[in-house]
């Protein structure tokens, strides 16, 4: 009954070793915990400096994948590292999380292989259309969503002038259909300057020359083919209208621009019949175009009805 247990016999023989990996243990702990306090950089870089020696593992080459928008020398500033440094010294998390903050970026990942090769992949916002709204303006992605800049520069701004303008509450998420209808009619979509939603309905169109182009509810691809037609045919946003009021699916009116006063026309000339107060039609002017119910243009309303069959010479 008084034996020892297997246990402690293994105890008592092993004492020695068992002392030895207690002080080990110890120094371990300690050691951690001075590192942890005090920082391991100054202790641990000349270390890491004989291993770059004695193991020289360098960055042999670096891809990038998914990069449209991100300018090359970003993606290897935000790396951090280039072509024949050290891998060791080369920070994977920090890399990622440095790619992540970049102008129209959604996410990235990076990779590092023995090999020395970095790959980078990429994975973009880009942005679909500008939308101006109570005086600001955002990038918009295709789904209406603002793209975060990220603090983009302004030669960032620059490249995405010439992306579309659309105007108005509600238009960045109705803008892509939009869009969509004016790439097939390229006409058009050149001479675009910007589109408005109006009360969250409909479009109008504002083109180079001023001329504005009313589009009817929910049925714009339509009338922008059937505009695409009369401009191939008859030119007729090569001509001096400021309004194509296509609104009403059977019928087009054309406001055409007043020409400017003539001599004849200047205050305090002589009335043609003697009469002051005469209304006397202008040279050319047919009966009832005021009202819109001819084909022909007035000088007086500048506006005209009209089909494509009836288009005014």
């Amino acid at each position: 009954m008084d034996r020892p247990s297997r246990i402690g016999l293994l105890l008592r023989r092993r004492k020695g070793l068992l002392k030895t990996l207690g002080v080990f243990g110890i120094l371990g702990a300690g050691g951690f915990a001075f590192l942890s306090f005090h920082g391991n950089d100054a202790l641990l870089t000349p270390l890491r400096n004989r291993l770059e020696a004695a193991i020289p593992l360098k960055v042999t080459a670096i891809r990038v994948e998914g990069q449209n928008l991100t300018s090359l020398d970003s993606i290897r500033t935000a790396l951090g590292v280039s072509v024949g440094d050290s891998m060791l010294g080369f920070h994977v998390t920090e890399a990622r999380q440095r790619l992540d903050d970049l102008p129209f970026v959604d996410h990235a990942s990076v990779e590092r292989h023995l090999s020395g090769l970095i790959v980078v992949r990429l994975v973009e916002r880009p942005p679909f259309a500008v939308w101006q709204n109570k005086g600001r303006f955002v990038l918009i992605d295709r789904n209406g969503e603002p793209v975060p800049d990220k603090g983009m520069t302004g030669k960032d701004a620059q490249a995405f002038m010439k992306l579309p303008l659309v105007v108005g509450e509600g238009a960045a998420h109705s803008a892509a259909e939009l869009l969509d209808a004016l790439a097939k009619a390229p006409d058009v979509s050149a001479r675009m300057t910007a589109a408005t939603l109006v009360g969250e309905r409909r479009w109008s169109i504002s083109l180079r020359d001023g001329t504005v182009v009313q589009l009817p509810e929910a049925e714009e691809e339509a009338a922008l083919n059937r505009l695409e037609r009369l401009q191939k045919q008859f030119g007729l946003l090569d001509r001096p209208v400021e309004v194509i009021d296509m609104r009403l699916p059977d019928r087009l009116t054309i406001r055409e621009r007043q020409a400017p006063p003539t001599p004849d026309s200047t205050p305090g000339a002589a009335p043609v019949d003697g009469h002051g107060d005469a209304a006397t039609p202008h040279s050319g002017q047919q009966p009832g175009a005021e009202n819109g119910t001819t084909g022909g243009s007035s000088e007086r309303s500048g506006r005209a009805n009209t089909t494509e069959e009836g288009l005014p010479a």
